[in-house]
């Protein structure tokens, strides 16, 4: 994947989440880790989305350490509604 580190594979530090993630547009790939939600399944997540509140179900990757020192999750894919 392009953008990112890639996970080491030999820790748990920054792995595949299903999850819901706020954000105005569907526009974006990378979020701040508030602007993130972790959820158990992609069930879950499909469950939670609100469109009408910005809230949309979608893959990530993370957290990991951006250069500003600052938690942030990558977009893998986003979940059909």
């Amino acid at each position: 994947m392009r953008g990112f580190v890639p996970p080491d594979p030999y820790t748990t530090v920054s792995e595949e989440h299903y999850a819901i993630v706020y954000v105005p547009k569907r526009s974006r790939n990378r979020f701040p880790k508030g602007c993130v939600e972790v959820v158990a399944s992609a069930e879950d997540a499909l469950d939670q989305a609100n469109s009408d509140k910005n809230l949309f179900p979608a893959k990530v990757l993370g957290p990991s350490k951006s250069s500003e020192g600052q938690y942030i999750y990558y977009l893998v894919e986003w979940l059909n509604l």
